[in-house]
């Protein structure tokens, strides 16, 4: 099982990769995808669902499970995707994760063991490449770039903001602090882990529709979900990693602005 096809969609976000593995998993008989966040476990469940049907499709996170008689496809949240399911398309989300000091040990799993009996993909940011490579040396690379440009813009009050922007923030209380202040301005959806699937599911939703123009938010909202956002604004750029207080380094920022259509800043 270990010599199935393996390919690496390794890019920034935005780039189409989640897109290319469902259409890959589709044309097998059966598969599994791995996401790292419930919200986006849930995105793809709802499209993969909407062609094929929800008799097909099961979800499983720590929060929902939805499982029908005989799914042919499985898509989970990655600690919960159960790698001894034989299928024969898999595909592991996000796999730069695997350096994550709390998360990676479980990342890493999944990419030395999670195999499609016939194909095998892994998404994720190209500075997974040379730790995916020692793992996995018979990886195929797949370049992703990405489908817009992305630019540097001034930094800017949370009230001269431009329509459609994600404001992203690195602690709860910074984003209730800041959907606080949104509501000067007709308020903001709000998407952090701390909601429940049902209260994520209607915030979105709301953004989505234009209900608000503003989302705000924690740096989850870099893992590649599908947001009509146009611009991301930080409300700093230093976080609390689980040990002490630190700049957010180039590439983070790179990644959690991926979302974005247009252009970054920074809330002054």
């Amino acid at each position: 099982m270990d010599r199935s096809q393996v390919t690496a969609f390794l890019g920034p976000t935005n780039t189409g990769k989640t897109h290319r593995a469902i259409v890959a998993m589709l044309t097998h008989e059966t598969g599994a995808m791995a996401l790292p966040l419930r919200l986006l476990a849930r995105e793809v469940y709802d499209r993969v669902a909407k062609q094929v049907g929800e008799e097909s499709v099961a979800l499983v996170t720590g929060e929902e499970r939805r499982v029908p008689k005989a799914p042919r496809y499985w898509i989970s949240t990655t600690e919960a995707m159960d790698t001894e399911r034989v299928v024969d398309f898999v595909a592991v989300d996000e796999v730069q994760l695997m350096e994550d000091r709390e998360r990676g040990h479980v990342f890493t799993d999944r990419v030395m063991y999670a195999r499609g009996r016939k194909e095998t993909c892994f998404l994720g940011s190209a500075s997974a490449r040379n730790v995916l490579l020692s793992l996995v040396p018979h990886a195929v690379l797949s370049p992703a770039p990405r489908l817009s440009r992305l630019t540097h813009a001034s930094s800017a009050t949370l009230k001269k903001l431009p329509a459609r922007s994600a404001v992203v923030a690195f602690s709860m209380a910074e984003v209730v602090e800041l959907a606080e202040r949104a509501k000067a301005r007709g308020g903001a959806a709000v998407v952090m882990g701390a909601l429940s699937p049902r209260a994520r599911n209607a915030q979105v939703a709301m953004f989505q529709a234009g209900e608000v123009d503003m989302l705000v938010a924690t740096d989850a909202i870099g893992m590649g979900l599908n947001l009509d956002v146009r611009h991301v604004a930080f409300a700093k750029l230093r976080k609390f990693d689980g040990q002490s207080v630190r700049d957010v380094e180039i590439s983070e920022v790179s990644q959690i602005a991926g979302p974005a259509i247009w252009d970054t800043s920074e809330i002054s």
